[in-house]
């Protein structure tokens, strides 16, 4: 069957229903996701370990981004309706009611809700990072630099779509991509090599260490981390080229931070990641009255979060 439609709007078209279906489905994953995490914070794990720290906060953390992010669909699929039901009868068709979406307030309510998600999803990012460097200045001022010019490209960027600029066509949507995406790079990169020197200094202490625990930490930190990057990079190419594959991505791109988050917060409530508590009070076996203690010492210079151990090494020997 011919169609007068140009096939550039035809494409145009694809990729938002495309979008939106793929929206939906990292939804769905995101809310399964969710409810297994909200699950898991509330029961103790498997192994009787203990009950994962701060779950009250966690569980406050998932529940606000759930509501967020399910604004923000129901928002999307709602526009989605009034692109071929509602307004399909619109001057200039499906086509320039996409271009023009920003005109319409719902979408204006789906962008916002999707960026307070994002801000909540970051700042539980920083308060990680900021654990295992126990907190150092160096580490947080420059993080925290990042994250308030994240949070100001994203104001930049409701105040002109409000204004009703075209989306694909506001450039600081594409500042704070990169901000977003640089921040989740520069916090893998911090937390591994953080892990991975501890790691190093622990096996120095002991030659039989199991490190199984930070090679687990850090696997789960890198492969979370790359299945958003690697989603983020199509995205910011794609809509920096004004590509209509951008559209493919920009539905599901808060929800697929969502999931890698709640996968991190599934293995913590169920005892599997590193926290505070365990940087703290994790004991270590000397070799020697004399040669243990000392090196413990030295992981301790480098390491402050191990301050208590030095005192239950003392008190042993």
């Amino acid at each position: 069957m011919s169609s007068d439609t140009p096939l550039t709007d035809l494409w145009l078209e694809r990729s938002r229903l495309d979008g939106m279906m793929l929206g939906a489905v990292s939804y769905g994953g995101f809310l399964i996701l969710t409810v297994q995490a909200a699950i898991a914070l509330v029961q103790r794990p498997r192994h009787g370990g203990k009950i994962a720290d701060h779950r009250f906060s966690l569980l406050a953390y998932v529940f606000i981004t759930f509501i967020l992010g399910t604004i923000g669909f129901a928002a999307n699929a709602k526009y989605t309706e009034m692109i071929w039901i509602d307004l399909r009868d619109a001057p200039g068709g499906p086509s320039r009611l996409i271009e023009e979406e920003m005109n319409y307030s719902i979408n204006i309510v789906a962008i916002s809700c999707y960026f307070v998600m994002e801000w909540f999803m970051q700042a539980l990012l920083l308060h990680r990072c900021f654990v295992i460097w126990n907190w150092a200045k160096y580490v947080m001022v420059p993080m925290i630099i990042l994250y308030i010019a994240m949070i100001a490209m994203a104001i930049l960027v409701l105040v002109e779509s409000s204004a009703g600029a075209i989306f694909y066509n506001i450039n600081t949507e594409l500042a704070y991509l990169s901000l977003e995406v640089g921040l989740t790079v520069t916090y893998s990169v911090l937390v591994t090599s953080r892990l991975l020197s501890m790691r190093g200094l622990m096996k120095q202490i002991m030659r039989e260490y199991d490190s199984s625990t930070y090679d687990t930490i850090v696997l789960m930190v890198v492969e979370s981390a790359m299945v958003y990057i690697a989603y983020a990079i199509v995205f910011i190419v794609s809509f920096g080229m004004h590509s209509y594959v951008s559209n493919l991505c920009f539905l599901s791109i808060s929800h697929v931070q969502g999931i890698a988050q709640l996968l991190i917060i599934i293995r913590v409530a169920r005892g599997r990641a590193i926290t505070r508590l365990y940087l703290t009070k994790q004991r270590i076996p000397i070799l020697s009255e004399q040669q243990g203690l000392k090196r413990v010492v030295q992981v301790i210079r480098l390491y402050p979060g191990l301050e208590k151990v030095a005192e239950t090494e003392e008190s042993t020997t």
